[in-house]
């Protein structure tokens, strides 16, 4: 999986500002925690699941050129930290597409990441102070 650099800075309160590449998002918590100035972590890790099974589907049915005419998916969390992913599939397919199409949608690799054990390293940085010592 190739990725960018994802930047996070501080904004007010727990707003944060997220820079992705030329694309910039944010996330925050709702009040009165903090703004609810864009989606809390969680559902950006939800957006992601959501969105990588929806291409996974999508990119299958392409390529074996299924009627797939369209894919929904809905993620959310489920009781004991479970997530629930719904998949719709509309489109004149038969059961074995169907079969295939909801198979890719649990290989898509958000999916197999989040179901494998990741390892997280953290590692300290080291950030420049702006000098402010007189010339």
């Amino acid at each position: 999986m190739t990725t960018r650099i994802v930047t996070v800075a501080e904004g007010g309160r727990l707003n944060r500002s997220v820079t992705i590449g030329p694309h910039h998002l944010t996330a925050d918590e709702p009040e009165p925690m903090s703004d609810d100035a864009g989606p809390t972590p969680g559902e950006l890790l939800l957006a992601a699941l959501g969105s990588c099974t929806s291409m996974a589907v999508r990119a299958m049915a392409d390529r074996h050129g299924w009627p797939l005419e369209r894919v929904d998916v809905a993620v959310r969390f489920g009781e004991q930290g479970h997530i629930v992913k719904n998949v719709g599939l509309t489109g004149d397919l038969d059961p074995a597409q169907r079969e295939q199409l909801l198979a890719a949608a649990g290989r898509c690799p958000i999916h197999r990441l989040l179901t494998r054990e990741a390892k997280i390293v953290t590692v300290p940085a080291l950030l420049a102070e702006p000098d402010t010592s007189p010339v």
